[in-house]
């Protein structure tokens, strides 16, 4: 039997989190679901965090994804927006560290070059390409659920590789990698 393994790819956002799904057999992948939290009509931001939480985990759950691919948060002007961009990762990480998935972070401009070999392609150039090399019939209104897909194929095209990003295997991985980070947390120097 050909070697088997599912990849999550998550665009998280508060708004709306974006996510794919697709089954690797052997060195070809296959579409399995793409799909989008929408979470504007709630006004409590932790609120949002904790429905991120739980459609991750439920996705998680249905699913058994082996890794998970998930869009870091871009450097923009807007310092709020990047926060709750960022809670928003956080909060999706969180739920796939939980079940102990391993996890790998890609830039906005590493996953539209890894699908359309243009680090400044729109979001709709990614879309077709996606169409295209997975077969879809149709895209969706909204191009988040395609953004999340991306990164699941990113993740795929960039197996192998020595550096592909920042990845987790656990909580134990996680807090090694940012022992800097925990400690001024913990009030540590």
């Amino acid at each position: 039997m050909a070697n088997e393994k599912i990849i999550l790819g998550i665009d998280p956002g508060t708004t709306i989190m974006g996510f794919g799904l697709i089954k690797v057999v052997g060195k070809k992948m296959e579409f399995m679901q793409m799909n989008e939290l929408l979470l504007q009509k709630y006004s409590d931001p932790y609120t949002k965090l904790k429905l991120i939480f739980e459609r991750t985990i439920e996705l998680i759950d249905t699913y058994h994804p082996d890794e998970i691919a998930i869009e870091a948060p871009f450097f923009g002007k807007n310092v709020q927006s990047m926060l709750k961009l960022g809670r928003a990762q956080g909060v999706a990480m969180a739920a796939g560290l939980s079940r102990e998935i391993p996890i790998t972070e890609y830039l906005p401009k590493k996953i539209k070059m890894a699908i359309t070999g243009n680090g400044n392609a729109s979001k709709e150039q990614v879309a077709k390409m996606l169409q295209s090399l997975l077969g879809l019939k149709t895209l969706p209104k909204n191009l988040d659920s395609t953004d999340g897909l991306a990164a699941a194929v990113c993740h795929f095209y960039n197996e192998g590789r020595i550096e592909v990003g920042k990845s987790y295997s656990g909580w134990d991985a996680f807090v090694k990698q940012n022992e800097s980070r925990v400690g001024k947390v913990k009030g540590k120097k």
